[in-house]
């Protein structure tokens, strides 16, 4: 008795037919397993090995499989029903079978072992892609390539003996027709990873065929990275913007950096990472330098400038002798390049963390900070060309910021003030 491949399909004339799978439950308590007795007869309907759909019971079933193919025998541990494995089967058969363009069962799938990457084609209406590798039987189908696949112990026996039936004179052998009736013809020539696309083979398809692929890796890779860790994903970024400041291609690569925070979903901590890997005692100079990167981030992200400034706490953490006294002018510096807004300033002003340094050298950054903090405060009612601002301008000066600092007190922050964590913005 069979049933249509595609059991969404109603029609009584479809064309693709498989048999419907029969299991048989064998043993008793924990050596109880269930033996799908068709398995091959099914997996040929399917043009795909036996192992990988029993596989794939067992990966949706959290159960352990066997196979003896000598035997015919597949087995997935425990007791399943008949019925309950053909409704799995129907989850294997859409994600490994159907082309995903004309949902017809007529394709190959090609392994790339150097990428790790499962390519599908389709001999219905030519449609040519890649997998999606998350699920768990991907693992298992990269290291068990289909038959047919360039590299397979079959494929190369298959291809010594039409090297054989050359010689001989007789192209038309056993090996020249060896079942797969419906497998694409390979191509003669070098077993390069681009065998198994029949279709063309110009230097141009190659090239279409390797976007292609690199494309469809890419989206794979999102995929992939979106479900781990934050922890990792800031790995990952800080990787990403290391490697670009070792190529010493950093200086533009600001829209590169902030695509790739984007894509790991890290956009907010950007200024951190920014922060550590492209500031030290020279922060003043730097700012300017990289103040187009840290914009992408900062323009109208509150979150993002918060981060800033803990990555500016964690700077001078490791340059406090010499980055410590000159805390007003720098937030001055990030302040005038529009990398700090005031009230994001004002809110940590307000609240001195141990988020990011210890309370103690928390305290001193804050103090250090006071007159910034005051001028703003001052400043924030007066327009911006006012000559109360240009008088406050000269506070931050080389040439006499020290002795300023030195002299003006910081405000005492009341006890009873509101208890406002800038982290919780």
């Amino acid at each position: 008795m069979s049933v249509n491949v595609n059991r969404s399909v109603a029609d009584q004339f479809y064309r693709y037919k498989m048999p419907r799978l029969i299991a048989k439950v064998e043993g008793k308590g924990n050596g109880i397993k269930t033996v799908i007795v068709n398995m091959t007869d099914v997996a040929k309907a399917l043009n795909r090995p036996p192992t990988y759909p029993t596989k794939f019971f067992g990966c949706e079933l959290g159960a352990q499989t066997q196979f003896d193919a000598k035997n015919d025998r597949y087995i997935v541990n425990g007791s399943h029903e008949a019925n309950k494995l053909q409704d799995m089967l129907d989850g294997f058969i859409r994600k490994f079978v159907l082309c995903p363009e004309c949902d017809n069962p007529e394709t190959d799938l090609h392994i790339n072992p150097k990428k790790q990457t499962i390519g599908n084609s389709c001999k219905a209406c030519g449609y040519r892609g890649m997998l999606d590798t998350r699920h768990k039987l991907c693992t298992f189908i990269l290291k068990n390539p289909p038959e047919n696949e360039p590299g397979s112990v079959k494929e190369k026996k298959d291809k010594r003996n039409r090297k054989k039936d050359k010689e001989n004179g007789s192209g038309s052998g056993e090996a020249g027709n060896h079942n797969d009736i419906d497998a694409p013809v390979a191509v003669d020539g070098d077993d390069d990873d681009d065998e198994d696309w029949a279709e063309e083979t110009t230097e141009e398809a190659q090239r279409r065929r390797m976007e292609e692929i690199s494309d469809h890796a890419k989206n794979l890779t999102l995929s992939e990275d979106l479900e781990k860790t934050l922890e990792e994903r800031v790995n990952i970024f800080y990787n990403f913007v290391k490697q670009k400041r070792e190529d010493c291609t950093i200086d533009a690569a600001d829209k590169e950096i902030l695509a790739e925070a984007e894509r790991l979903d890290v956009t907010a901590m950007g200024p951190l990472i920014l922060s550590e890997l492209l500031f030290d005692v020279n922060i003043r100079d730097q700012i300017k330098k990289y103040k187009r990167h840290f914009l992408r981030f900062c323009v109208n992200n509150k979150k993002a400038q918060k981060y800033l400034l803990g990555g500016f706490e964690c700077l001078i953490k490791l340059h406090q002798a010499q980055l410590l006294p000159r805390v007003p002018v720098v937030l001055k510096d990030l302040y005038d390049a529009d990398l700090l807004e005031e009230d994001v300033i004002l809110a940590w002003a307000d609240k001195v963390s141990k988020k990011y340094v210890s309370k103690e050298l928390a305290k001193e950054i804050h103090a250090k900070a006071a007159p910034f903090i005051k001028w703003l405060k001052e400043a924030e009612e007066e327009s911006e060309g006012s000559e109360e601002d240009e008088n406050v301008e000269v506070v931050y000066d080389s040439s006499v910021r020290e002795l300023k600092v030195e002299t003006v007190k910081p405000d005492k922050p009341s006890e009873e003030e509101d208890d406002f964590d800038i982290d919780a913005i």
